[in-house]
């Protein structure tokens, strides 16, 4: 098991004393700090000065984390917030923090989402808003149209969570069966002004697919429904009322600004690397796609790759669950499904982890695999090819000792993949 600590994100080294291991864990870590939510809200309002009283809602992963930038720089001119996070991410702070389920909603994020609605009931209607929002926000919220309950919900997200769909096709599903997605919650704060600071964790920062885009209209509400889609699911969404069109008026009063996103996390693993005398290459290509066939090729370009260089990428691939699936997520099926092209290559290293400490189910951000994840693991008993097909590659990866933990990390930009091979000693 390889550790960062969550509170400073610094690798903890004493687990290994290989240089090469080392130097890939101090470089995720220098990613997470580069785009930890506290010191990117703070910095924002230091150099974008807000005047009067503010009036906090946040929402996410990051949510605790960016709530204490915002306190950094705004002090007591905050009046009043409202938080939810995922269940065990909460942080003390001045006001109650609500947690909810993740990434499966629960009663707590329905609780959540009449809680929401009578607090922006009872705001001035000049309150000045700041919106902190970041991932995990389509979970931990939610308000429902009559007649449409937890149940419906739950086998819309348990299908999307198995479906292979990228995020955005998840959440413009999400969106169909809210009364707080898709630029909804944008209409309940109107005519109230709106700064709303985003963290990223959507391929190309689309701010209408951010926690499902509670203040953005979306653009494709109207499209066709996917195949397979459960029949229940599907009749509920024809309850949810209309939501904002892109010119509706509500949308003036919103400020949005995405203010750390994974170009900027793997900007800062380069520099990390360089520091720390390593070559660094940053692949443009966004990873999507089946977890285990994007770690097979990425590991094959690294055998292909000159020593001494780590090689950062960075996306969210998927993985298609089986009925019964095991541990670990897509970043440890990545992982695993590199490490397998990897065997036998003693100098070469692949660490694949979730910005925001959580791979799937668990508490695992992702793992850190070399050359001889393979046999260390099969000599305790576990075939690769089998965990892989039943979605249980967490449990190879805890047998051979590869996992990675953070803990919450303060932010949500996706997922990073770091590289390298190592020269012979």
């Amino acid at each position: 098991m390889w550790t960062i600590s969550s509170g400073t994100c610094s690798a903890d080294l004493t687990l290994s004393t290989d240089r090469h291991r080392q130097a890939l864990l101090q470089t995720y870590a220098a990613a997470l700090r580069a785009v930890n939510g506290r010191s990117r809200v703070r910095e924002y309002l230091q150099s974008h000065v807000l005047s009067g009283p503010v009036t906090l809602l946040a929402v996410g992963k990051a949510a605790t984390a960016m709530t204490q930038g915002a306190i950094d720089v705004l002090g007591e001119r905050i009046r009043a917030a409202w938080i939810v996070t995922k269940h065990g991410y909460a942080e003390p702070l001045p006001w109650p923090v609500r947690t909810a389920g993740h990434p499966l909603p629960d009663a707590d994020s329905l609780a959540a989402g009449q809680a929401l609605r009578e607090f922006i009931q009872g705001l001035p209607g000049d309150a000045q808003i700041l919106c902190l929002l970041s991932g995990g926000a389509s979970a931990l919220v939610e308000s429902l149209p009559a007649g449409v309950g937890l149940a419906q919900l739950q086998v819309l997200n348990r299908w999307l969570l198995a479906s292979g769909l990228d995020i955005a096709a998840c959440n413009r599903l999400r969106q169909r069966l809210s009364l707080l997605k898709g630029g909804r919650l944008a209409a309940l704060l109107a005519p109230r002004p709106v700064l709303c600071l985003c963290l990223s964790d959507v391929p190309g920062d689309d701010p209408a697919v951010i926690g499902s885009g509670p203040l953005v209209p979306a653009p494709d509400a109207g499209e066709q429904l996917p195949a397979g889609l459960p029949p229940d699911v599907a009749a509920a969404m024809a309850h949810t009322p209309p939501a904002p069109v892109p010119e509706a008026p509500c949308v003036d009063s919103v400020e949005l600004r995405v203010i750390a996103n994974l170009q900027r996390a793997k900007e800062a693993a380069a520099a990390a690397a360089a520091a720390l005398g390593y070559g660094a290459s940053v692949h443009d290509e966004f990873l999507r796609g089946d977890a285990v066939v994007a770690g097979g090729r990425l590991a094959e370009a690294l055998l292909r790759a000159d020593t001494d260089t780590v090689h950062i990428w960075g996306g969210e691939t998927t993985v298609v669950l089986p009925p019964s699936a095991g541990r670990g997520g897509r970043c440890q099926s990545l992982a695993l499904a590199a490490a397998a092209r990897l065997r036998g290559h003693a100098s070469c290293f692949v660490l694949a982890a979730g910005t925001d400490g959580s791979d799937g189910p668990g508490a695992d951000a992702g793992a850190l695999v070399d050359g001889d994840t393979l046999a260390r693991g099969e000599g305790a008993g576990f075939d690769a090819q089998k965990t892989l097909t039943a979605a249980d590659a967490g449990s190879f990866l805890a047998a051979s000792g590869d996992l990675l933990q953070t803990g919450p990390t303060g932010t949500n930009v996706m997922d990073l993949v770091l590289g390298l091979k190592g020269k012979r000693s």
